[in-house]
């Protein structure tokens, strides 16, 4: 970055903008200049442009860059990856929590597989996947390829621990651990998918990381020793990554921090975990797990935490049994079909085994597991109408009946379709004081939005636009230059990106114009456009009016073009190795 360019004509002007350039520096009027896909100058310009954006008033920042994502498949019938270049976001990597869907080395039941484990533990619809994805190659390399010039905005793509394990242990994958030359064929498969341009290696230990079989997905079978070892071919290429989930839980056990400092160690690669949830009441838990990155870094490795800037409601049901299925004694339920679900939730012997269960002392989703609080969000039977809108506790009290046998009692009159969560509330400026706390340590960073993923059950790809309406302009929580440095800069440097993050010259043009007085995201609704008429939860965004991906338009007066300029982020070419201590 900070090359001079000479030119006569510009491709595009960005005029009159107040530059906010992703590093944290104070913000400056000036006006930006492209040439094919990289600003050549950033100052007063007085050369004539193809094109011109006039950005009076308006801000200009770097395309904003999330890295928890899991677009794998929906790549296939959206190369836009939207909605998340509406909210601002230029560049994406997915692949996470050891869940792609390469390589496919194995019988002819590896697909399937895949396809049904992604449907259970990342609840992406399963005609989706059957119908929209060709799933066609063997190797990384070839899934690679066949993606690459499809992009609608930059992205990269872990090699998942799951997807490697089912191609060398096929059915015994997630039946036990891996012999020795086991974990050496999971070592090359791993070296081959980094070699093609994966971006690094992701995994996962998470107790709610379950397949459509009841069992436990393959990388939840690894031990350390496995692990280790395939963190260390990932420090073998140049600009590749750990991502890992290792325990669920309000705070880490000691052999969770000793495993992920000891993975970071192994690669001397950065690893970034999923996902902290902060407010004013769980600081001291918040702080115990980032104690993990202090541990990390006595032994050379570099260790983050990944936070979401706001609170991301929940939609809950028995149907997809998701969260449910990692309360003790749930997940056998949770896991049947859902005909021998329907009969376990009509029998009152199993609900009071799963009441019990709920009750534990021990439950990792205890916070799910208040009946009385939930809100009935969405109902199918005509009996159940009644019953939108009002909270379980509401019901109870009014029929005389305990919270969880209404709950109950509404999902199998909805043949388990009914939905239900925690009412959103506006949180206090405690929380949000919390919240900052986080963002300013640097031992955590901004980027956990699973879009792509959970399309019926949670929404956070557009923290973008909630981070720079809430947390800027509505509460003066913390400047927009900071603000746009904490999901800009920090995120690319993270994962080493070559030339994207910051407005500069000979930088690659990822730039948003955006409308500070108005920028915002829109109300959720389901939108019923994914292969087989799926529905997924959808916002588009208010004032971010243009997007631009390697100099060409992606968004446009806030609405998509159709543009496909995104590039293929391959680890090595468009990322570069950064230093343990940034």
């Amino acid at each position: 970055m900070g090359a001079r360019y000479r030119v006569s004509v510009l491709d595009v002007l960005i005029s009159d903008g107040v530059v906010v350039d992703g590093t944290g520096a104070p913000a400056r009027r000036a006006d930006v200049g492209i040439v094919g896909d990289r600003i050549v100058q950033i100052g007063a310009i007085d050369v004539d442009a193809v094109r011109t954006i006039d950005a009076s008033d308006k801000v200009v920042t770097p395309g904003f860059v999330d890295v928890h994502t899991h677009f794998d498949a929906q790549v296939f019938w959206d190369g836009a990856l939207t909605p998340s270049p509406l909210h601002g976001v230029t560049t994406a990597f997915a692949g996470n929590c050891g869940f792609t869907i390469a390589p496919l080395l194995g019988d002819a039941n590896d697909a399937d597989y895949l396809m049904r484990m992604l449907a259970r533990v990342e609840g992406m619809p399963l005609q989706s996947l059957r119908q929209g994805v060709p799933w066609n190659w063997a190797s990384t390399a070839e899934y690679l390829d066949a993606i690459d010039g499809t992009l609608g905005i930059n992205a990269g793509f872990m090699v998942g621990h799951s997807a490697i394990r089912r191609s060398v242990m096929r059915g015994d994958a997630n039946r036990r651990a891996a012999r020795p030359d086991e974990i050496d064929a999971m070592c090359d498969l791993l070296r081959a998918g980094l070699e093609a341009g994966g971006v690094g290696f992701s995994s996962s230990y998470a107790r709610t990381h379950n397949d459509a079989d009841g069992h436990m997905v393959p990388s939840r079978y690894a031990t350390a020793e496995e692990l280790v070892a395939l963190s260390r071919v990932t420090g073998e290429f140049e600009g590749t990554s750990i991502e890992f989930i290792p325990m669920n839980g309000t705070r880490f056990e000691p052999w969770a921090v000793d495993l992920i400092a000891t993975m970071s160690a192994a690669a001397q690669r950065a690893l970034n975990w999923n996902i902290m949830h902060v407010n004013a009441t769980s600081l001291d838990d918040n702080y115990q797990k980032l104690a993990a990155s202090d541990v990390a870094r006595e032994r050379g490795g570099r260790v983050v935490a990944l936070t979401i800037p706001m609170v991301v409601p929940t939609i809950i049901s028995f149907r997809s049994g998701f969260l449910l299925d990692a309360m003790p004694g749930w997940s056998d339920a949770m896991l049947l079909p859902p005909d021998e679900k329907l009969r376990v939730l009509q029998d009152r012997d199993a609900r009071a085994r799963l009441r019990d269960g709920a009750a534990d002392p021990a439950n990792p989703m205890h916070l799910h597991a208040h009946w009385d609080q939930h809100v009935i969000l969405d109902v199918v039977a005509p009996e159940n109408e009644q019953y939108r809108g009002l909270r379980v506790g509401e019901i109870a009290s009014d029929d005389g009946r305990d919270p969880f046998d209404v709950l109950c009692d509404i999902a199998v009159a909805d043949e388990l379709n009914t939905s239900f969560g925690y009412a959103q509330r506006r949180e206090d400026d405690a929380d949000w004081a919390a919240r900052l706390e986080i963002w300013r340590d640097g031992r955590a960073v901004i980027g956990a939005s699973d879009a792509g993923a959970h399309v019926d059950l949670l929404a956070s790809f557009n923290y973008p636009t909630m981070l720079l309406g809430e947390a800027v302009r509505d509460r003066g929580l913390l400047p927009i230059e900071e603000a746009v440095h904490l999901i800009t800069d920090v995120p690319a440097r993270l994962y080493g990106l070559r030339d994207r993050g910051r407005l500069a010259e000979g930088a690659f043009a990822d730039v948003v114009v955006l409308d500070a007085a108005t920028v915002a995201s829109d109300a959720l609704r389901t939108r019923f456009d994914l292969p087989g008429d799926a529905g997924r939860l959808f916002a588009g965004a208010h004032g971010i009016e243009h997007v631009l991906v390697n100099g060409r338009a992606i968004v446009r007066d806030g609405e998509l073009t159709g543009e496909r300029s995104g590039t293929l982020v391959r680890s090595g070419l468009h990322t570069e190795t950064p230093a343990l201590d940034d």
